[in-house]
């Protein structure tokens, strides 16, 4: 009821044959009702406030009141022939023997599943433990659970949830939602596959793709270190961890989950904090032998660019280890000839990029949502047999004002699963794009040539 485009997109996924139910949210009123089941969904979940403070405040209805309207929702549902989740809004604040009773009779009035939730994050997993354990006591349909995270306490609230005896959680991608947002999937998910050894129908191998496309669907950035997901999550820099993980990796990972459980990579960082074992596993993986000597110097000068605040990216290091120990730079993939880009309000942005590719050159165009992602296409796109995914983008600016120079940071990866990184810096962040990612590629193809 929420709008018509909210509607028709509920209608849409309705409609689209996925291997899954599909449930309408309704507050317990006819008319939202009416409209999940135009929608042709699978359940309805309707809800209703029964803690005191939200149902005198907001819907100013009393206790007998806000139970009738609550058996009469579920009466009407089950009465068009479609599962019923009913849910008590704001459950963890809401008198016990109150909310057993409204538990009780939406049973009587034969819900499918009920829900509790703790609307305003304000449960603690001891509490959220002895909560749906009393109800699990009292109702013998399944239990549901739906966390908020205003105290980042959704997950850890949800999974004490299970271990009282809930069968469902409901679970955001990244863990969106109102305010700071719901339980996360991919935490949940992995906290109950790897901590407690249960398990669910989630594919774990696509939940970082998932989460990418989420991020880059909602435009709204994951922390690098977020749990699971986040770009830090299985990345070690400290010389004592990377030392550690080299040698056996549940050293300093826990072990009962690995990065390719969840479709993720293991990273070793270099920065101010690295140690000896990762600048020589990081050389010799790209062919580079230093000696001892060389190695410490090496090792300086990235703990000197790390202490000014710089991320070290992986053309830093080959360039520093080429310089130190003399070794030739060798024959470039790609050299840039030309870059040009058209936008504007009105037409599509497209990229022209004229390069020598292995010594031949070679004219590519293409669009983008922007200028910058219409000249990186460009670029990928004329590279003939070379297959680069982008995995990392990140713009920095150094200096204020219109004019401010721009520092853009580029991951990519080759077929093969291998990632190298590379910065430039320019006053056109288009150039400064492209250039560093020509920089990328060139270093991890320069062992294909």
């Amino acid at each position: 009821m929420s709008s018509e485009g909210e509607k028709t997109s509920v209608k849409n996924i309705a409609d689209a044959g996925l291997n899954l139910q599909v449930c309408g949210l309704a507050r317990v009123i006819k008319s939202d009702i009416d409209t999940c089941l135009d929608c042709g969904v699978d359940m309805v979940h309707t809800f209703v406030s029964t803690s005191d403070v939200q149902r005198i405040s907001t819907i100013k209805k009393s206790r007998d009141e806000v139970y009738r309207m609550a058996i009469d929702a579920v009466e009407y549902i089950k009465d068009h022939g479609v599962k019923c989740m009913f849910s008590a809004m704001d459950a963890t604040r809401t008198d016990m023997d109150y909310l057993l009773k409204i538990y009780k009779g939406v049973e009587s009035a034969h819900c499918d599943i009920i829900n509790v939730p703790d609307t305003v994050g304000v449960g603690v997993p001891s509490a959220m433990y002895k909560l749906i354990n009393e109800i699990a006591s009292n109702v013998k349909i399944p239990i549901d659970v739906h966390c908020h995270n205003d105290f980042g306490l959704a997950v850890a609230n949800s999974l004490a949830a299970v271990e009282a005896g809930a069968s469902q959680v409901q679970v955001t991608i990244n863990g969106l939602g109102e305010r700071a947002g719901n339980a996360d999937l991919a935490e949940t998910v992995m906290g109950l596959h790897s901590l407690y050894g249960a398990k669910t129908n989630i594919k774990t191998q696509y939940i970082v793709e998932t989460s990418h496309l989420v991020e880059r669907l909602t435009q709204v950035r994951m922390p690098p270190t977020m749990p699971i997901v986040g770009d830090n999550a299985f990345a070690h820099e400290s010389g004592i961890h990377t030392h550690g993980v080299l040698v056996r990796t549940d050293t300093f990972e826990p072990g009962v989950m690995t990065p390719e459980m969840v479709g993720h990579k293991r990273r070793i960082v270099l920065g101010k904090h690295t140690g000896k074992h990762a600048v020589m596993q990081s050389l010799e993986s790209a062919g580079l032998k230093p000696t001892e000597t060389q190695l410490n110097e090496i090792l300086k000068r990235i703990k000197d660019i790390g202490d000014k605040g710089k991320r070290i990216t992986d053309a830093d290091l080959y360039a520093i280890a080429e310089s130190i120990m003399g070794t030739p730079k060798g024959e470039q993939v790609i050299v840039l000839k030309e870059v040009s880009v058209m936008t504007g309000n009105i037409i599509t942005p497209t990229a022209t990029v004229k390069a020598m590719v292995k010594g031949k050159e070679r004219i590519g165009a293409h669009t983008g949502v922007g200028p910058v992602d219409a000249a990186l296409n460009t670029v990928t796109s004329i590279l003939g047999d070379h297959k680069i995914k982008l995995r990392d983008f990140r713009i920095e600016t150094i200096s204020g004002g219109s004019d401010a120079l721009a520092e853009v940071i580029i991951g990519v990866e080759d077929e093969k699963g291998r990632v190298v990184s590379a910065r430039a810096t320019n006053e056109d962040i288009v150039m400064a794009s492209v250039e560093a990612l020509v920089a990328a590629i060139n270093q991890l193809l320069k062992d294909k040539i």
